[in-house]
């Protein structure tokens, strides 16, 4: 391997905040030694799965001040840099590279082509135009930093290689061992814990009601000020969706510390009051008088299978019309539309992202630059650092703000 002259910066982790760095130190300096060594056999992996294939590249968002609330850590850390390299930033690095990104309803952005291979073929090709070097399956087993200014960074690979280097950048992901590394730097590290996650639910109320989804629905935790909303999906272990995936990276710790089983309500209409859902049942109650409950929804973003559920759970029967129901089963009915209790009992990974809450503690990084307070010519990005985002295209865009202004610094000519 590399012993002989020292690399002007060496990335370890082939992922989107490595190559963004890489790729911006070698524009910034012609003709200096970048490279990228990725443990894997191959670079880019999340940048693959992304979206179901599609690679969510940022999201819609160009307000920094806006932006950064989506970050249930590192959302203060983040304005400045935002500020300097955000999401307009993104769009227009990859636009000037020959990808357009587009904007879904929902504000997620995606390459027009709707390929995740689109976004890896731009990095990899800039990186190759760049002269940035890859090496694949090159695991760093341990990393020495300088004796003095004038001596460089030595990273030891597996199988006894050697890469010396002035600049070093760890975007290697959430690693239990890397993080080992950085503590034997003198680096804090924040515990990590799973961020974004779907819930195990057992409950008769929406069992065989897989697939079925609600537009807007809002959950909260009670006794916490855990509490968001958004469409929900219930699957065949038990709830999914924005407003699930929200409140999971929000109450990462609070789930992990109760162990994944908690009270969680479910407020099916949305943001509407208890009270204002009894007052439009009432109306329903005279306006469809002769007709049956369990036909006749009057909310329309009720999907007709979970009224039926709900209708079912507070023992109305299939021949009651709205006539029938008394005071008493109209606040049932108000309750378990606008403040159904479900108990959490477990969780599974969203499939389509790989988020810990957790990493390198904030106050040791210089957000300008993104490098290390505790090492010189030390820098740092993605979930490395203690900083996670709810799903959306917003992970993404913390790995290219941080991989941007680490290279950019990294490329300076000193």
């Amino acid at each position: 391997m590399e012993k002989q002259h020292p690399i002007h910066a060496l990335i370890i982790g082939g992922g989107a905040a490595g190559f963004f760095a890489a790729i911006t130190c070698a524009e910034a300096l012609p003709g200096a030694r970048v490279v990228i060594l990725e443990k894997g056999r191959d670079v880019l992996q999340k940048v693959k799965v992304s979206g179901g294939g599609r690679c969510n590249v940022t999201h819609a968002c160009f307000e920094p001040g806006e932006l950064v609330k989506n970050y249930p850590r590192g959302s203060k850390a983040l304005l400045g840099p935002f500020h300097r390299f955000g999401p307009t930033d993104t769009v227009e690095w990859f636009g000037q590279r020959g990808v357009r990104l587009k904007t879904e309803a929902d504000g997620r952005m995606f390459p027009v082509s709707d390929r995740s291979q689109t976004i890896m073929d731009c990095l990899t090709m800039a990186a190759e135009k760049a002269g940035v070097e890859v090496f694949c399956g090159q695991n760093a087993a341990a990393i020495a930093p300088p004796a003095d200014f004038n001596s460089a960074w030595k990273i030891s690979t597996q199988y006894g290689g050697e890469f010396l280097t002035a600049n070093l950048m760890i975007a290697a992901g959430s690693s239990p061992r890397i993080w080992q590394m950085l503590e034997g730097l003198g680096h804090r590290i924040v515990p990590p814990v799973p961020s974004l996650f779907t819930f195990h639910i057992k409950d008769a109320r929406i069992n065989g009601l897989a697939g079925v989804a609600v537009q807007n629905a809002s959950v909260n935790i009670p006794g916490t000020k855990l509490a968001t909303n958004g469409p929900l999906l219930i699957t065949h272990w038990g709830m999914s969706g924005p407003a699930i995936l929200r409140l999971s990276a929000w109450g990462a710790r609070h789930f992990f510390e109760k162990g994944y089983q908690v009270e969680m309500r479910v407020n099916w209409l949305g943001n509407s009051a208890g009270l204002t859902v009894v007052e439009k049942l009432q109306t329903a109650k005279v306006e469809l008088a002769k007709k049956t409950v369990k036909a006749n929804c009057p909310f329309q973003q009720i999907p007709k299978r979970l009224w039926e559920s709900i209708v079912l759970a507070v023992d109305i029967s299939e021949t009651n019309r709205w006539a029938d129901l008394n005071k008493k089963t109209l606040q049932a009915l108000g309750d378990e539309l606008s403040n159904a209790s479900f108990q959490v009992n477990g969780k599974s990974t969203f499939k389509e992202e790989f988020v810990t809450a957790g990493g390198v503690h904030l106050d040791e990084v210089d957000f300008k630059t993104f490098g290390s307070k505790v090492q010189p010519r030390l820098f740092l990005a993605g979930e490395v650092l203690d900083i996670d985002a709810v799903t959306g295209g917003f992970n993404f865009q913390a790995a290219w703000t941080g991989g941007y202004l680490a290279g950019k610094e990294m490329g300076r000519d000193v």
